[in-house]
């Protein structure tokens, strides 16, 4: 970890808030990688997966409103939803409120696609976790897994 540093008394300091920001964000992006290439089998690319993924548990959306959640153009969200609909992953109905526009929903195929990705990559970090980590590695791990989550629901 590069946040570690001695002191003149020869023992580890605090590490400073941005050196573990640095490690941590490093080592999460290493994560996601791990991550996506366990289920890289799927027929999903990552912009389909987190499109869908929002609509999943977001519900129903317009194209521009998931182009607004996803941070890309909306251009790029037609193609990225075009093709999950051309694999039946999703489906299209007029807005109730505004029959100019129509919202995206998952369909029950894309449903079981985004299931069958997520298991994967609970398989496989499950797996990764038991066989590398001892039960006090784990409990610390359950813990920072805590504090992550307080730092992002913030």
């Amino acid at each position: 970890m590069s946040g570690t540093s001695e002191n003149p008394a020869g023992t580890a300091a605090d590490p400073t808030a941005e050196d573990v920001a640095t490690d941590l964000s490093a080592v999460v992006g290493r994560l996601l990688r791990r991550l996506r290439s366990s289920s890289a089998d799927s027929l999903l690319t990552p912009s389909q997966r987190s499109a869908l993924a929002r609509l999943e548990d977001g519900g129903p959306a317009t194209t521009a409103a998931l182009a607004r959640a996803e941070l890309v153009r909306p251009q790029s969200m037609r193609l990225t939803l075009g093709a999950l609909e051309s694999q039946g992953f999703v489906t299209r109905t007029p807005d109730p409120a505004d029959g100019r526009k129509s919202l995206v929903s998952v369909t029950e195929e894309g449903s079981a696609v985004l299931a069958g990705v997520r298991a994967a990559k609970r398989s496989w970090l499950a797996e990764a976790i038991a066989g590398e980590l001892d039960g006090a590695e784990r409990r610390a791990l359950a813990e920072a897994v805590g504090l992550i989550g307080r730092l992002v629901d913030k």
